[in-house]
């Protein structure tokens, strides 16, 4: 009995050593994120956005739609409940920034007058996303009390989320306020008095930008907006400032942000059981196929809708960086499953063909690249 005992003390013990291990890399994998949407904000000027503002606001409503309808209507022929069935078509509809981001270090960028480049479609459509993760995060609670309530209440369930939508938009306008006033007036004197302190020190650079992210995820974090779309602001406050401020604090960030963003990819292995994926990998491969094909093709109809004609040829490369499966489908999960919106069992389905999404992205990539961008632009794009 004392060695069953013993025993089963060093296995709590272990079991409890490797969670703890597990929560300090997905943390460090978390720095990764916030260091790669500010060198993608770095990169990506508000003039450049502004552009593609109507294609990225139309652009991922319409996919999260979409996908809704047809997560509803698998969820009727399956007899899933329709609470359950927009949870999982939520999941679904969102694309991973950090991934995409990496895809887009160094790609090409339209030269031609009223040209539109597909980094600039893409990327605004992933913050987008960004801004939707924030706004179903805060409705969560909403959608599982409207799924355990009576028909009489279901109109105040909608009521209350139609508000939450409303301090949703009313936090966002507070954010691009904010952002309007810190560029007329802060991040100018600010990053003179850093880069006049730093001189032969880079040090002290570094420690005052990343001061400034976590600046700008905190705000956005406290303002119910998602702290990746902070740092993706931060960026572009910073490069505001001129093409040489930004290749200054990209030659210090970079080293920094490729550690981290490898820890970060490490760690979306956590999340895969070995051995649910062996014993369920043709379904895991059937289901993910049938996401990244699905999220492909209604990527390419929603984008021959809304891109002008001189700039269809994008929309099979900005399909194929959506056709993935965002990472922050974990987080979700995690919590629908806490909240009982969620069996284990979807719960690991979830995670699994997210993983495999992930890992089918860089080949669908390529060769979007390989089919669509011109031979002499493909070098900077791969």
């Amino acid at each position: 009995t004392n060695k069953i005992a013993r025993s089963n003390f060093w296995n709590a013990c272990l079991g409890a050593l490797i969670a703890y291990s597990i929560v300090q890399v997905e943390t460090l994998g978390e720095f990764g994120v916030f260091f790669t949407l500010f060198l993608v904000g770095l990169e990506f000027s508000p003039e450049r956005l502004r552009k593609v503002w109507k294609i990225s606001l139309q652009g991922p409503c319409y996919m999260t739609v979409l996908m809704i309808a047809f997560g509803l209507l698998w969820g009727h022929l399956l007899q899933i409940r329709p609470t359950q069935s927009v949870f999982i078509s939520t999941c679904l509809s969102l694309s991973s920034t950090p991934l995409v981001s990496r895809f887009l270090a160094g790609s090409v960028r339209g030269d031609k007058e009223g040209d539109i480049d597909y980094s600039s479609v893409l990327l605004g459509m992933l913050v987008m996303q960004d801004v939707q993760l924030g706004l179903f995060i805060a409705v969560m609670p909403t959608l599982i009390q409207a799924g355990m309530s009576t028909y009489s209440s279901i109109f105040k369930e909608i009521l209350r989320i139609l508000i939450l939508i409303g301090q949703i938009l009313f936090s966002l306008a507070a954010v691009f306020l904010m952002c309007l006033v810190i560029k007329t007036y802060l991040i100018g004197p600010y990053y003179r008095k850093l880069h006049g302190e730093s001189k032969g020190n880079k040090e002290i650079l570094i420690l005052g930008i990343t001061a400034f992210i976590f600046l700008m995820l905190t705000i956005t974090e406290l303002l119910d907006v998602s702290m990746e779309l902070g740092c993706f602001l931060a960026g572009a406050l910073i490069s505001s400032q001129g093409h040489m401020v930004t290749e200054e604090i990209m030659s210090c960030i970079e080293p920094i942000r490729d550690f981290l963003a490898i820890i970060f990819f490490a760690s979306i292995g956590l999340h895969v059981f070995p051995t649910f994926v062996i014993y369920e990998l043709t379904v895991l491969l059937f289901l993910t196929l049938s996401v990244v094909i699905m999220k492909f093709v209604l990527a390419v109809l929603v984008l021959s809708l809304i891109l002008p004609k001189t700039s269809q040829y994008i929309k099979w490369i900005v399909s194929a960086g959506l056709a993935q499966v965002s990472e922050f489908s974990f987080v979700l999960g995690s919590r629908a499953r806490r909240a009982g919106i969620i069996s284990r069992e979807v719960y690991l389905l979830i995670l699994s063909v997210t993983t495999l999404s992930l890992l089918l992205a860089p080949a669908l990539w390529r060769a979007a690249i390989m089919k669509c961008v011109p031979r002499p632009e493909r070098r900077s794009s791969t």
